[in-house]
């Protein structure tokens, strides 16, 4: 079984990767409705990893429980070993993809943010509250 976790905890990040590379290349060209589809899928596959990683945790605790005298590292054969390695790298990655998401993600926030601004500036209330006033052209008098 611990095979099988990590085979499929491993597909599933190459999944996340692909489509978090696939988000990078459809916010530069702002193609967010494309993005917003892709999300749920995204948490679908975040979800299942995370069950899977439970299950894999699982799975160690039990050998390195029923072999008290031996490390981790006797207990795995070389292809958990190196499928495990694998995992790592692949964690390793991901994160990196997300931070490079994670800054165009921000870039554009920061773009709407400052239009909105042009278009409804805003008043400052205390330290955090932001109330949209309306733009002069909107206004509407009776």
């Amino acid at each position: 079984m611990l095979s099988h976790y990590l085979k499929s905890s491993v597909e599933d990040i190459d999944n996340l990767i692909e489509l978090t590379s696939k988000d990078i290349l459809d916010i530069k060209e702002a193609r967010h409705e494309v993005i917003f589809d892709r999300t749920k899928i995204k948490n679908d596959l975040i979800k299942s990893f995370e069950n899977k990683k439970a299950l894999l945790d699982n799975e160690l605790i039990k050998l390195v429980r029923d072999n008290p005298n031996k490390s981790l590292e006797d207990i795995l054969d070389d292809t958990q070993k190196k499928m495990l390695d694998a995992m790592k790298n692949k964690l390793s990655i991901l994160k990196t993809k997300n931070k490079e998401y994670a800054r165009f993600v921000v870039t554009v926030s920061e773009f709407y943010n400052t239009l909105l601004d042009r278009v409804f500036p805003r008043v400052r209330e205390g330290y955090k509250n932001y109330n949209h006033k309306p733009a002069s052209f909107l206004q509407v008098r009776a």
